[in-house]
């Protein structure tokens, strides 16, 4: 593992680069997304091409709560991001923006009390074009899956 100076990480080109336990301010850092539309708890893993994250669940429905399936997708989104903020400068100002989702599939409800659990692994990236795969689960069991593109863009 890399050393980390206050969520700020030290690249080295032959290693991954992990960092357990990133806080909200941590993320915060990373992307411009704030309550009530910061979808991201915590970071428990990263690496050059993925991250493991956690997301805030408040539910939805009083009757009802569940965790929506377009919030679980926003939810990768973030991670997304997070993990694109690693491999672009901040200084130069660019914000990754979804441009595309493919193949979103939804298998179950996520319930309160459950752990959600997110994965979002870079599979390519072409000039400024990111594309990625994400998945969504509970207790290793999948709540959905979806394909997506995010491309940078100068935050005016």
């Amino acid at each position: 593992m890399l050393p980390s100076i206050h969520g700020q990480w030290i690249f080295h080109p032959s290693h991954d680069v992990e960092l357990l336990n990133m806080n909200v301010d941590e993320i915060k850092a990373c992307i411009p997304h704030r309550s009530p539309f910061l979808w991201l708890d915590e970071v428990t893993e990263i690496s050059a091409d993925r991250i493991v994250a956690m997301p805030v669940f408040q539910g939805h429905y009083p009757d009802f709560p569940v965790f929506p399936g377009v919030l679980q997708c926003e939810a990768c989104f973030q991670a997304g991001a997070v993990l694109i903020s690693k491999l672009i400068s901040v200084e130069d100002a660019q914000v990754p923006v979804v441009t595309r989702q493919n193949n979103t599939q939804f298998r179950r409800l996520i319930r309160p009390g459950e752990t959600i659990q997110m994965e979002v692994e870079l599979t390519e990236r072409l000039a400024n074009a990111f594309y990625l795969k994400g998945r969504v689960s509970v207790s290793g069991k999948v709540t959905a899956r979806l394909e997506f593109v995010c491309t940078t863009t100068t935050i005016e």
